[in-house]
């Protein structure tokens, strides 16, 4: 039974979806954009008969509150604030992530701040490497990022349109017929509301925050010898298959495996992820 759930965390409503028995280890799945814990609803029952599984929607995403940009400053240090004020409200000490997309960022935050409490990590499509980007998937943010005008601004809002996030789903996956069109409709539903426009442009924007994190992140990779499994699209627009390749640069032992697939591997190859996530879990959980 997977539960839908509410947490109050600093004054804002936060969403959560959550499964397993409440003393099993811990397995926090952090979603990317445009997306939610919607991303995860297959994934949850298959990971539940053995650990305890804990999705949450960032701020300004999902179902969580979203105020507006001119009343909250969303960067990602404020993502990865309030989603490990939610772990710790729900006693979450100790735990495995999954991070996909944006949820690499907030992970590899949550990592540096507390080494000692991430047992394992799985990314799937989450960059922690320059070599990851695609030049022509994220021209329109390194613009932006260089000079916020009308015309930058207005190239990035053309990317939450329903055309590019049903794009973002379908770009590479061998048979989109398997793809459900529920993905990009929940999506582009919540990114129509009213002012969300602005919230991902500040994203979009601290997204240049990331990358200045990745030498602390590969030092961090080296010393903890955490686990890792890395499990990657190879035909994602935005983050390329090098970016799961350079994790061999800096983890002990990482184990990597290239799917044929896109940016949203889990809605074209979730049985063979599941079967990746639990083999290396059940082998390598510290």
């Amino acid at each position: 039974m997977v539960h839908h759930r509410y947490a109050t965390v600093a004054g804002h409503e936060i969403f959560y979806r959550e499964a397993g028995h409440p003393d099993a280890p811990v397995i926090v799945l952090l979603h990317g954009f445009p997306t939610s814990s919607f991303m995860f609803r297959d994934l949850i029952p298959e990971l539940a008969d053995r650990y305890r599984v804990i999705a949450p929607d960032y701020l300004g995403f999902g179902y969580s509150d979203a105020p507006p940009a001119e009343e909250f400053d969303y960067t990602f240090d404020a993502l990865a604030d309030l989603t490990a004020g939610l772990l710790a409200q729900l006693g979450v000490a100790t735990y495995a992530m999954y991070v996909q997309d944006y949820g690499a960022p907030v992970g590899w935050r949550l990592a540096l701040r507390d080494p000692h409490a991430v047992t394992a990590i799985i990314t799937q499509n989450g960059n922690g490497y320059d070599a990851g980007f695609v030049p022509e998937g994220w021209e329109a943010v390194w613009n932006y990022q260089r000079e916020q005008t009308p015309e930058t601004a207005g190239l990035l809002r053309q990317f939450l349109s329903f055309e590019a996030t049903r794009m973002q789903y379908l770009a590479g996956v061998p048979d989109p017929s398997v793809v459900s069109p529920d993905t990009w409709h929940h999506d582009y539903a919540l990114l129509s509301r009213p002012g969300n426009d602005a919230i991902q442009l500040a994203l979009f924007l601290d997204y240049a925050s990331n990358p200045r994190l990745y030498p602390v992140l590969h030092d961090y990779l080296r010393t903890s010898s955490v686990p890792l499994l890395a499990v990657w699209g190879d035909k994602d627009p935005f983050f390329g298959p090098d970016g799961a390749r350079a994790f061999a640069e800096d983890a002990v032992d990482p184990e990597i495996h290239l799917r044929d697939g896109g940016h949203f591997l889990l809605e074209s190859d979730l049985p063979e992820v599941t079967e990746l996530i639990r083999d290396f879990l059940a082998r390598r959980w510290r």
